[in-house]
């Protein structure tokens, strides 16, 4: 995001594997906070449970899911500069915007009902292995796509595949700590007041956001990002 991934890879060019891990380190810790990423979690996380604990599980979970189609479809880039046929990589961006229309559909069909933070623990709507899978969804397309290039100008493929592993695992780590923050946030109790008014306004932000991304990905509109 705006040369951020550049800036951080150049700091491991040309250096021993322990600059080139902390620079994958970098790079997976940054990646939580692209706008794609950010969007996702914040609606999965305010759609479902607001306490802190339940909120980090969510974002481990699908930063989990990220991580595993992200090592797999990066593997053949960073050995063989394989890459995913155009069409299937718009495809897959495109089925991330979809899937943020429907979580912030889903966090204002909740809104509407009345289901706000302060009742996520009697309404609990998704489980761990539901947000690992909406991560391998995201996984596949995704900003993610930057720094496994940056990783794949890596000479020796062994450094190569452990940088990988490297970046997705704390792509994970990441996710966990943003949502954990955003739960935190929200399990607080001036902000669980307040939540009635600013669910509709988060909602139909998410929502127009992935519109625009899933748009964005066939170039019906112009990506920003």
């Amino acid at each position: 995001m705006f040369g951020l991934d550049d800036q951080i890879a150049s700091l491991g060019a040309g250096e021993a594997f322990l600059v080139v891990a902390v620079v994958a380190i970098l790079l997976g810790l940054r990646h939580a906070t692209d706008p794609d990423h950010l969007t996702a979690v914040s609606t999965l996380v305010a759609g479902d449970r607001a306490d802190t604990r339940g909120a980090g599980r969510l974002g481990l979970a699908w930063g989990m899911g990220h991580a595993t189609t992200l090592f797999a479809f990066g593997l053949p880039i960073v050995l063989y500069r394989s890459y995913l046929p155009e069409a299937v990589q718009s495809g897959a961006e495109v089925l991330i915007g979809l899937v943020i229309v429907a979580l912030a559909a889903r966090l204002l069909v909740r809104w509407h009902a009345g289901r706000g933070p302060a009742r996520a623990h009697a309404h609990p709507a998704r489980s761990p292995l539901q947000a690992y899978g909406i991560g391998l969804i995201h996984g596949i397309g995704g900003s993610a796509g930057v720094g496994v290039l940056l990783l794949a100008s890596i000479p020796d493929h062994l450094e190569a595949v452990a940088a990988l592993g490297l970046f997705a695992a704390f792509t994970a780590v990441s996710m966990a700590l943003a949502s954990t923050s955003f739960g935190w946030v929200l399990s607080r109790g001036g902000v669980q007041r307040s939540f009635v008014v600013v669910a509709p306004a988060l909602g139909a932000l998410s929502l127009a956001f992935g519109l625009w991304y899933a748009l964005g990905a066939v170039r019906a509109v112009p990506y920003v990002f």
